[in-house]
Order: C-alpha cells, then sequence, then structure tokens
C-alpha cells in the first residue's frame, strides 16, 4: 500500500452509532492493543482501530513511510468515515496523534495521548536506540525480538497473562519493513516546539510505573499543550490501557463525554 490509500489498511471496529473515535497503537503492537477499549466505547462511540501500514494485518507500503505519513493516513481514515474524530494515541500512536492534531486540525475533536513522547529525536542517544532496534528486530525475529522487549512493557507486578498477551500481540504485530518505517519515524521527530500549536483538547495519561517512556515524557507533552488535562494511573506500566483498563477507561470516557457534550451545548 502507499501512504493514505486504505485498501490495505486493517480496521477494528466497534459500536454502531454516536461520535467517530480513531485508536492509534504503539510502536510493538497493533489494534489488539484496544481491545478493552472497544468494549468500553461502543455503546455510545463508533470506534476503529488500526493496524498501521506494515503492522498485523495491514498491508505493507510501498516505499518508506515518514510520520507526516502515517499522520496523513490516519487523516484519511478519518475522512473515509464522517470527516472528524477523537483520537486516541498511544506511545508511538500517541507521536503520530500530535502531528495530526497539527497537520489537520480540521478532523481532530479531541486528543488522547497516552504513555507517549514528544519523539526520539529530542536526543542523539534516544534516536539512535529507536534506530537500534530495526536491525535487533532484523536479527531475532518477531517472536524472539517479543519475548526480549515486551515484558517490560507492564509493570513489574503485571500477571503472567497480560505478559505473554503484550509478547503474543507483539510478535503478530511487528516486521520489517513497517518496523523499520516507524522506528525512523520517531528516530526523527521533536514535536515540543509542535505542542503549542495543537488546539484539540487533550487528555495526557501516563502508567505510573511505565519504564519506555515514563511519566517524565507525558509531563513535557501535558505542560506544552495549551488544552490538556494530565493523569497519572496508578499500578501500571507503559501498556495503562491494557493494565488498567478500568481506570483508563474511565478517565477517556469522561474526556470524551466532556468534549462531546461541550460541544452539543454549543451547537
Amino acid at each position: 500500500m502507499t501512504a493514505h490509500d486504505l485498501a490495505g489498511l486493517h480496521l477494528e471496529r466497534a459500536g454502531a452509532d454516536g461520535p467517530l473515535v480513531l485508536c492509534l497503537h504503539g510502536i510493538g503492537s497493533s489494534s489488539a492493543a484496544f481491545t478493552p477499549q472497544l468494549r468500553a466505547l461502543a455503546p455510545d462511540f463508533r470506534v476503529l482501530a488500526w493496524d498501521a501500514p506494515g503492522y498485523g494485518r495491514s498491508a505493507d507500503p510501498e516505499h518508506p513511510l515518514t510520520l507526516d505519513d502515517f499522520a496523513d493516513t490516519a487523516a484519511a481514515v478519518i475522512r473515509a468515515h464522517g470527516g472528524r474524530a477523537h483520537v486516541v494515541g498511544v506511545s508511538w500512536g500517541g507521536v503520530i496523534a500530535l502531528r495530526l492534531a497539527v497537520r489537520h486540525p480540521g478532523l481532530v475533536e479531541s486528543l488522547t495521548v497516552a504513555d507517549s513522547t514528544p519523539g526520539s529525536g529530542t536526543s542523539p542517544d534516544k534516536a539512535a536506540a529507536m534506530r537500534a532496534r530495526v536491525p535487533e528486530l532484523a536479527e531475532l525475529g518477531p517472536r524472539a525480538f517479543a519475548e526480549r522487549r515486551a515484558p517490560r512493557l507492564v509493570s513489574p507486578q503485571a500477571p503472567d497473562a497480560l505478559v505473554r498477551r503484550a509478547v503474543d500481540t507483539m510478535a503478530a504485530a511487528v516486521r520489517l519493513p513497517g518496523y523499520s518505517y516507524a522506528a525512523e519515524s520517531m528516530a526523527t521527530t521533536d514535536l515540543r516546539d509542535e505542542l503549542a500549536k495543537v488546539d484539540a483538547p487533550t487528555l495526557v495519561l501516563c502508567g505510573a510505573q511505565d519504564r519506555i517512556t515514563g511519566p517524565d515524557a507525558s509531563q513535557v507533552l501535558a505542560g506544552g499543550l495549551h488544552k490538556t488535562a494530565y493523569v497519572i494511573v496508578k499500578d501500571a506500566g507503559h501498556l495503562a490501557n491494557q493494565e488498567q483498563p478500568e481506570h483508563f477507561n474511565a478517565w477517556l470516557l469522561a474526556h470524551l463525554h466532556i468534549v462531546t457534550d461541550a460541544k452539543t451545548s454549543k451547537g
């Protein structure tokens, strides 16, 4: 598939009516990461969760994709399903969501950015570490790569079943060249100067025990955005939406309903 081409893009769907919500997963994941959110949001919202281009059940891109390409493809999904959406992004998906809000502000009703970061281009060390993942995946293959990396995505006290699910999700989602394009999109990105341009009301969440991006990175996002609320999710690691879905979903639903009700009252 090419950037903006939706023919090869896999979307998980839930709900039949209500405002549109688009969910964008992290760099080592897929639409499967949002199973708890699809169930929780379906009664009140139309929910889409993508497998990003080159991930999971989506087709491989025909050429390298930049962060702008991923954001523009997300914009094409929104246009194809009604024209505006609440966008939920986890980790890399949050970076895409923020760039989407800058490039296509008219398509974004609100943002929820979870366990995310301004990008790995904020320092040479972070950029190098992100790029180093690509030869690691090539050498190990998806299963061994996932077994090495996925356990750190949850808190140390996470149940074994959640750890196994994180490994299985990553192993089924990642492959080359899609992962390499995603890693490069992170390595070349520093959103700190763009945050002030985001006009959409934004909920920033982070697991208290996130060992990947960490609360400090989420605080940078929350501090740089104008219309924002910042929430720490107790007893959760980087996959806060999966490790503590009840708490995560309660905050997410409250945010979505506040924004939706405010729009209705203005209309």
